[in-house]
């Protein structure tokens, strides 16, 4: 499984706009190309940015193969009407992560708090 990840800051004016346009426009047209299994937005709160909102978009990708195609066949047309929509008023960066084999996620049903006495952690 590999993911394909988008971090873009927003300018605040353009904040809500762009938001919504993420989510009713782009991201379902990214899908509907077959590339992708699914997309989520993050909202980046750590390190906080200097000025707008900061977001991670991730989309799901089976294969480098469909990755590949998706960035030689759509990306460039999603892009530049991204870019058209919102030039000016963003900055972005990508990567494509990959899940290792061995990998994966860990939730505890409870978590263990471990003692902390005085004059230090868990003594």
């Amino acid at each position: 499984m590999l993911y394909y990840c988008v971090t873009v800051t927003i300018d605040q004016d353009r904040h809500d706009e762009w938001l919504e346009w993420m989510r009713s426009i782009h991201m379902p047209d990214v899908l509907r190309t077959g590339m992708f299994l699914s997309s989520c937005v993050y909202r980046i709160l750590a390190p906080a940015p200097e000025s707008g909102g900061q977001y991670e978009i991730r989309y799901a990708c089976r294969s480098r193969e469909d990755y590949n195609r998706y960035q030689a066949e759509y990306a460039p047309l999603l892009q530049a009407a991204h870019t058209e929509k919102f030039q000016g008023h963003f900055t972005a960066s990508r990567k494509l992560l990959e899940v290792l084999p061995s990998s994966r996620e860990t939730v505890l049903a409870k978590p263990e708090i471990p003692a902390i006495a005085v004059g230090g952690f868990g003594k």
